[in-house]
Order: structure tokens, then sequence, then C-alpha cells
């Protein structure tokens, strides 16, 4: 199953460092030493790739307070309180029967918390519309441990698979499909290629039945004939299909199915020792339960569903698919998250290039606004990234009530690992766990103030305006002042605005920025959004003389956003306001002034 409904709202190529190279129109990735293989095997072992590269280690994990991993501990614990409100009715149901929580930045893992029931229910009563409860003897609280079905999250496995053998010289990322797989041109798909599976772009419907057809040939011949519904590179559709065609790409160039690729190449390198295809039966005390899956809501049959997978057309391939199937833990999916923020290493293994890792988390869908993805990943994505979003931010979801995020900008990483399919797929709707704690984890790395003990913080609640007010001023005058910004794109924005009636009327005040060392960009509009960079900007404005006579004017900052998503809020620091001759006739550090201003919504804030 997938998430579609949630991603509704761009092809180019970047060079990094030599290791990615643009030759014909084609993307190639260099062999970065040490590509595929150890980091750190002994100088001048061998002649291939790695040969007399020094051996080094790159970033584990451990278990830490916040304050080691650069965290605010207060908003950690606010991580927890928001993931178990959703364990009451959300609003009609619980989001979730229960979930792991793991919150890190660093080598650092602060959080790792479980909550409710891996498995709680027998079934699910459709006249009812209620769960049928297991004895409380039978029923199984989540422990840190608990293995999840992952759903969607083992579409990143199958990506990270392909950039492998992308930057091992066997599959090219601009070639057809058809040039690895002859048969699958049917139906007006001859141009799809590898990018267009990677980033969602090659005109596949978002699902078909697959498992309809009782024999793997049968579930084949319905991918090989299945048509577009749009022009390979000319829209983006989120499809299942287009990993379940990488996996047949895959396995038809190494030789070996993805099980045996994901335990090679990545699980066993990274010791993440309880993630696999089809966990056997003695792993099934320590999984969470899913679904009981039978028609309507279901395509087959199955009853409650507990270690094996939830997805149709995964359980119909033997358990076995790109798109589906994989079960993992949260601490597995720590070391990975650990390991593509190292650059592709943890510890000693290494099972990507650092210029791979770059290229997975490049937006290649700038043509599609609202729908950026890299290589497999997502990325800069809101409504389950929440604050956490920014164009560097990479994860994905899964339709069993998982994620994981991951922002190379401050090093941390999010995983949440819930069974909100669990007793039924009904219950759960949108991702409003996801977005509260990614919140929290962002509001949990500070910001430090550009100058002094505090700075003006709007804060990050939804559907709000926050106004921050000068005293009057005499006209004619220049303000100046740092700022530090990030927002929901298009959605959310700080004003600033200035008055010359005394109060009654604002007007917007158009100012310009500039970061360190860069320089000044304009805002003619008075107005700044989006992604500043995670750093302060110095900000200047040319305050208007007053509108009538002795009437003083009035500046004001306004932060408004809508009742959707948020990002990581505005600050304001610094703020003076200087007349003609550079005084200072307002200077928020002076005692005096600074009790002046009228905050409504900002808070004085020291992170």
């Amino acid at each position: 199953m997938t998430e579609d409904a949630a991603r509704q709202g761009r092809s180019t190529r970047r060079a990094f460092g030599g290791g990615l190279l643009a030759l014909g129109g084609a993307v190639v990735i260099g062999a970065a030493p040490g590509a595929g293989l150890a980091v750190g095997a002994e100088s001048g072992s061998g002649g291939g790739p790695g040969a007399g590269i020094p051996a080094r280690r790159t970033t584990t994990l451990r278990r830490g307070p916040a304050a080691r991993a650069g965290l605010l501990a207060p908003h950690l614990d606010g991580l927890v309180a928001e993931a178990e409100a959703f364990l009451a009715p959300s609003p009609a149901h619980p989001w979730y029967a229960g979930a792991v929580l793991l919150a890190g930045r660093g080598g650092t893992v602060a959080l790792h918390r479980a909550i409710g029931s891996a498995v709680r229910y027998s079934a699910y009563d459709e006249k009812t519309g209620t769960g049928v409860e297991l004895p409380p003897e039978r029923q199984r609280p989540t422990t840190v441990d608990t293995v999840f079905d992952l759903a969607s999250v083992s579409k990143l496995f199958t990506s990270i698979l392909a950039v492998q053998q992308i930057e091992r010289g066997a599959l090219d990322l601009e070639a057809r499909v058809t040039a690895y797989l002859p048969e699958f041109g049917g139906g007006g798909k001859r141009d799809v290629t590898v990018r267009h599976l990677l980033t969602h772009t090659s005109g596949f419907r978002s699902w078909i039945p697959l498992y309809r057809e009782p024999t793997r040939e049968g579930k084949l011949r319905l991918l090989r004939e299945e048509k577009p519904a749009n022009p390979p590179g000319s829209a983006y559709l989120y499809s299942d299909l287009n990993l379940i065609t990488l996996q047949l790409v895959l396995e038809e160039i190494t030789g070996r199915t993805l099980d045996v690729l994901l335990h090679d190449e990545i699980t066993a390198p990274l010791g993440m020792h309880r993630t696999r295809f089809n966990p056997p039966p003695s792993w099934r005390p320590d999984i969470a339960a899913t679904e009981d899956a039978r028609p309507p809501w279901s395509g087959l049959d199955r009853g409650m569903v507990w270690g094996e997978v939830h997805d149709e057309n995964a359980y119909a391939l033997g358990g076995v698919a790109g798109h589906a199937g994989i079960f993992s833990r949260a601490w597995d999916l720590a070391i990975l998250a650990r390991a593509l923020l190292n650059g592709g290493a943890y510890g000693r293994a290494r099972i990507l290039s650092p210029a791979s890792v770059e290229l997975m988390f490049t937006d290649f869908n700038t043509a599609f606004p609202g729908d950026a993805h890299g290589l497999g990943f997502e990325l800069h994505q809101h409504w389950y990234m929440g604050a956490m979003a920014t164009p560097r931010t990479a994860g994905h979801t899964g339709f069993t009530g998982t994620s994981l995020v991951l922002d190379p900008t401050t090093d941390s990483f999010l995983i949440v690992l819930g069974n909100s399919v669990h007793p039924v797929r009904s219950w759960r709707s949108g991702s409003a766990p996801r977005v509260a704690t990614a919140n929290r984890l962002a509001r949990a790395v500070p910001v430090r103030p550009a100058r002094g003990r505090t700075a003006w913080f709007s804060g990050m609640a939804s559907g709000t305006t926050a106004t921050l007010a000068l005293p009057p001023v005499p006209g004619a005058a220049r303000l100046e002042c740092a700022l530090w910004w990030d927002t929901e794109p298009d959605a959310d924005a700080v004003f600033l605005e200035v008055s010359r009636d005394g109060g009654a009327f604002w007007e917007p005040l158009p100012f310009t920025t500039a970061r360190p060392g860069g320089e000044p960009l304009p805002h003619p509009a008075g107005a700044g959004g989006g992604w500043s960079g995670r750093v302060w900007h110095r900000l200047a404005a040319e305050v208007p003389a007053a509108a009538r006579g002795a009437v003083p004017v009035r500046l004001r900052w306004r932060y408004a956003t809508d009742a959707r998503y948020v990002g990581r809020g505005v600050y304001v620091d610094g703020l003076r306001v200087l007349d003609t001759a550079g005084r200072p006739l307002f200077d928020e550090a002076r005692p005096a002034d600074g009790a002046r201003v009228e905050a409504v919504g900002w808070t004085a804030s020291g992170d």
C-alpha cells in the first residue's frame, strides 16, 4: 500500500567534487575510493578500489543525554508526549496501537522510547467499527527492539542497492530499462529510464493488483503490459511499480535475489542484524502485528497479519519486493541513517561513496515543484518531515505507520515506527504523529542568539499571527537587526511592516538581507519565507518619514502561519533604529528601550 494521497503538492544534474560526471547526457558516478569495500583496509592491500587508502573510522552510535547530542532535553520529552497523545482517539481512533521513537544528532541517540502495544487486537469487528482486544495476558507491549513491517520505507533499501550498482558501473542511471529487461518495453514504456524509476517519473500508475494473478509469470506479465499513465519524464506520480521494476533490474544484472542483495550489501556490512525480508518464525514474538486483512478493505483474506508482510503485492511476490517487505527495528534504521549522514560509511564499513549519497539527496524533480525527489529519497516534504524539512532533508514513509527522516543540515535523524494499521487500515489517516514528533526534534536543535543571551522567537504554532512591535520613533531613519528564518514555503512568512499614523494602518516595508559573506538580497515586498540556510542574516531597511507632521512612525514584525505545517520559525535579534547621522534612536540592548518592545506571540529565547 502507498501513501500517494499525502504526496500531492524536478530532472537536474549536479557535479560533486569530480565524483559525479555528466557524459553525453548521462549521469555517471565515479568509483570513489573504497566504494563498496570496508573503509580501513590495509594500505596497498590490493589493486582494486580502496588500495592505498589509509585506515579511518566514521561516526558510530552510542546512547547519551540530550546535551551530548547538542539537543534540548525538554523538547525531546515533549516529543514523547506528542507521540503518546496519538495512542488515544485522534480524533476517532488511535493513530497506532504502539510505536518506537528514536531521535539523535551526530553520534548520539538521545531518545529511544517504546510506547503502547505491539500486539493488542485479535480482529476487527466491521459491524461495530471496533477492534477485538486480546486478553491482557496475550497482548504484547512494544519494546525498543520491537520489529516493524517497514512497508514503503523498504524502497530506500532498493534504491541504495541500485545506486551501489551505478557506482560500480554495472547500472547506468540514464539507460533505458529495456537495456536490462528487453521485454519491459511493451505498453509504451520503451523510453523509461532507471532514473525515472528512482524518481517516480516513469509514468506508471501508483499501483495495480498484481496479487490477483496466481503465478509469478502472470504478475510479471501485468507489469510488462502496463501502459504509462503519463509519458516518461513528463509528470511525478508515486508508484510501487517503479521499485518492483527496479528489483527485477537488480536481480538481472547481479544474478542475486533482492533479499540476498539486502543482506550482502547493506545489513551484514552495517551490522543491521534485525533487518530482513521474511523474518523467521522465531522473530514473531518481537514483531508488531499489523492488520486484520480481509475484504473489502484488503485485497486478500488473511486474518490478523503478524510476522508476515502486510502489503498484498509484496506478500504475493513471496515477501520479497522492491517496494515493500522489509522488517526492521529502530536501532538498525538509526545505523543506516548514521551511515548516510556520514557520507555512506559506518565504523569501518562503507556501503556508498560520499558522491553517491550526495546524489541520492539531490533533487532530480525540479520540474515538478512540491515533489522534490532524490534517488529513492523524498526531499523537503513538510507533510511528514514537519519543521525538520529543508531542501536537504531526506526521508520516506511506510503505509503501516513507519517513517525515517534525515536532516544533513543539523546532522539529526528521527525514526518513528508505528503499527497504525492494527487492527485495520481505516483507523489511521494523515501523518499527524510524524509531523508532531518532527516539529519537536527540530525545536530541540538550538538556535543561538546573534548577540547576547536571548533573541526574539516567533514560536512554531500553526494557524496563528504573532507580532513584535517597536516603540514609536521619528521617521526618516534606518532599521538594522539580525534575522533568522525557516518557514513552510509558499505558506508561512514573516513581514516587516511600518505604520505612519500611530498604528492604525500597517504597510509592508522593503528590506535587504545578507548572509555571512554574501551580497545583499532585496525583499521588495517586505517579506521573508521558506528556507534561509540556518544562518543569521544582516537586515537593513529604510524607514520612511511620518505621514502627518509629528505623528511618530511604528515598526513591527508579523509572523503568519497557515493551519497546516510550520517550519522552525523566525528569530529577530539586535534591533536598532538609527537616525540619518547614525545615532541610535532605539537600541533593544539598552534596558529602557528593550522594555518597550511589545511582543504578542513572540518570546525572548536563549535557544
